[in-house]
């Protein structure tokens, strides 16, 4: 394994931030750890740096104990959120420093930028300063240094959290190229659910200090282990068991659970069903790719349910129009509170 984190604890005063958590990362993937602010992801991520000292538990990288290890030790690149690029130094003197302080040979050096410049995309901003560069630029260049030293393991904090959407999504795209290329042992935490499924070999959901379940995008999406897991990853309907979207089940009198229901999962029909319940069409909004419906049942909760337009074409659907719901798909959790 690259990474074992086994039983590991880090509290802070009366703060637990992370609660004996045991993880493992193998060699050579891409990992997301995702979760909300305060799920103890970043903290979980500082600690296999090296930044902070767990109070129990024992970090194993590439199969050595280095939880007392001093980051130098531990052979980690670290890319945070804010670049932390030298604004004196141009983009090829940022990425040679890590080479420079650890006194590699200067005809060394220059080739190892120039192979880094290439496998980021850079080739041609080398003699720029980090101020004539785009945020997506100064990124790539914060990845480019981290590389540098052939890290045995690459953590990455939200390093995309500062750009906009657009320059997100390609520097998501150019991170899982770049990780084909290079293979490195790679952890990437993030709160952003579609950064995380783009991106990552397995997703680590952590909630609350704990990790609530690991798993592929499809396994997290479409088996969610917990409540917590299907209302994080994805949109979805929080229903009780009287709304009748599950009318095969015996839900009435079990009031101890809810029904948890993807609005893409909403079925839609016309005409009366056997087992659709009614409900009537409070707003329409049109996204041009995607038809989102606003519903309320006769029970009185309100459904979401998403339709392509080819769907939304053929059941010609009004505002105030009545209609019958039935559940595609859907999950039964204990409610909240409850064991």
């Amino acid at each position: 394994m690259g990474i074992v984190v086994e039983n590991v604890t880090r509290q802070f005063g009366s703060f637990l931030a992370v609660d004996n958590v045991s993880l493992e990362i193998p060699t050579g993937s891409l990992v997301a750890l995702l979760g909300p602010s305060g799920s103890g992801k970043s903290t979980l991520l500082r600690m296999i740096a090296g930044l902070e000292v767990p109070n129990s538990g024992h970090i194993w990288l590439i199969g050595e104990d280095a939880t007392y290890k001093s980051v130098q030790e531990r052979q980690i690149g670290f890319v945070f959120q804010h670049y932390a690029l030298f604004k004196h130094l141009t983009v090829r003197q940022n990425i040679a420093f890590p080479l420079e302080i650890r006194k590699f040979a200067k005809n060394r050096i220059k080739p190892r930028v120039e192979e880094l410049l290439d496998l980021v995309r850079l080739q041609g901003f080398g003699d720029r300063y980090p101020s004539q560069l785009s945020g997506g630029q100064r990124q790539r260049v914060a990845l480019a240094r981290a590389l540098a030293v052939q890290p045995r393991i690459l953590l990455l904090d939200e390093p995309f959290g500062a750009l906009d959407a657009k320059v997100r999504k390609e520097l998501r795209a150019s991170l899982r190229k770049l990780h084909e290329d290079v293979h490195v042992t790679t952890v990437l935490v993030t709160h952003d659910q579609e950064e995380a499924m783009e991106v990552a070999d397995q997703i680590v959901v952590m909630n609350q200090g704990r990790v609530e379940q690991v798993g592929t995008s499809a396994e997290i999406y479409d088996q969610p282990a917990t409540p917590f897991v299907m209302s994080f990853i994805g949109p979805v309907n929080v229903l009780p068991p009287t709304s009748g979207v599950l009318p095969d089940r015996d839900l009435n009198s079990r009031t101890n659970e809810q029904i948890f229901l993807r609005p893409h999962d909403v079925l839609i029909q016309t005409s009366p069903t056997e087992d659709g319940t009614p409900a009537k069409v409070l707003r329409i909004l049109n996204l041009g790719w995607e038809i989102r419906l606003e519903l309320v049942l006769k029970s009185g909760e309100t459904v979401n349910a998403f339709l392509t337009r080819d769907q939304f074409n053929k059941l010609n659907l009004k505002e105030e129009q009545r209609v019958y719901v039935t559940s595609k798909q859907a999950k039964v959790f204990p409610a909240l509170g409850v064991r």
